[in-house]
């Protein structure tokens, strides 16, 4: 194991270079799967490595299950051991677990009272709320409509309806003009069928295990909303309309309900600008690898190396600590 079970730990710094870089230079689609990979691999070993320093720093500790022949001097030459290390694995590895558990919790709750907000509305992709203030979100999830009653004919339509709903209210549909809604409801429409719930959820995960992750999380909430604003302007064929739905939105916008959904628009003052003057150049280049000449191409690189070497890391003390623990311990 050695010195190797702690770069996990520190490796997600090279992939901070790349997340700036790839939400304004690579397509959008391609900057939210290639951050979201990252991020996730990132997190999984470093969170690996704190287990590993859990179990070997703390092998000689009163109540530790692990088998005496750990104590052997042979046993800890061969697995080096750090008492102050394991404790602070301990706490470590127990923050990043309640923060994983809390995010995931408040992302379902979210979710459970964003569809119990809908019920009794007709089913359908769309679903119109009666409120004042401004909003737009798209709900992941089946979503279903009633089922026509035995003997009053039933709907061929019925039953599931995609990946999940559009749900705006009542005060955004009253901000847009006719073209401006269209596009609003392809925006939406490109954050069900991306499944950029999934990258959201991701990152924010990966940004509890390992806070050198937090920029891959705003990236990634920048380019999922990039991905869905270019799907729109490619649905509605004009990207003025959609660069002046997303600016109308944005001074009326108080927001998705939680950062666990994907929303039409952010009050925060940053990405809004820049999406706008996104949408007002040219649409970009669907390149899948940037040319390692470039400051984004030696970015990427620089993150995939570190992602590789975190992985391997995490595989070499894992594989170690196992043979060590295999020939220590009488199966």
């Amino acid at each position: 194991m050695g010195v190797f079970v702690f770069l996990p730990l520190v490796l997600p710094l090279t992939a901070l270079p790349v997340a700036r870089l790839a939400a304004l230079h690579l397509h959008p689609r391609v900057a939210t799967r290639l951050l979201s990979v990252l991020a996730a691999v990132l997190a999984v070993c470093s969170t690996l490595c704190l287990g590993l320093l859990v179990v070997v720093g703390t092998a000689q500790l009163p109540g530790n299950p692990l088998p005496d022949a750990w104590s052997d001097p042979e046993v800890r030459e061969a697995v080096p051991y750090d008492e102050i290390a394991g404790k602070a694995a301990i706490v470590a590895l127990a923050a990043a677990g309640a923060g994983c558990a809390g995010a995931a919790w408040r992302h379902r709750r979210v979710r459970r009272r964003a569809q119990e907000a809908l019920a009794g509305l007709p089913g359908g992709e769309l679903a119109v709320l009666a409120d004042e203030a401004p909003y737009a979100y798209a709900l992941p999830g089946p979503a279903r409509a009633p089922r026509a009653a035995a003997g009053e004919g039933d709907d061929p339509g019925d039953g599931p309806r995609g990946p999940g709903r559009i749900v705006v209210s009542t005060g955004m549909l009253a901000c847009l003009d006719e073209a401006e809604r269209d596009a609003l409801i392809a925006h939406e429409r490109a954050h069900l069928a991306g499944r950029h719930h999934r990258f959201l959820l991701t990152v924010r995960l990966a940004a509890r295990a390992n806070p050198l992750l937090r920029p891959l999380r705003a990236a990634v909430a920048y380019t999922s909303e990039r991905w869905a604003d270019e799907e729109a302007a490619r649905v509605t064929g004009d990207r003025t309309v959609v660069a002046r739905a997303i600016g109308k939105a944005a001074l009326v916008s108080r927001g998705t309900p939680a950062p666990t959904l994907a929303g039409f628009s952010a009050p925060s003052p940053g990405p809004v600008p820049r999406r706008v003057a996104a949408l007002l150049g040219p649409a970009p280049s669907a390149v899948h690898w940037p040319s390692v000449r470039s400051a984004v191409g030696l970015a990427v690189w620089a993150a995939a190396a570190g992602t590789v070497g975190s992985a391997l890391s995490s595989a070499n003390a894992t594989v170690t600590l196992f043979l060590v623990l295999h020939a220590a311990t009488p199966f």
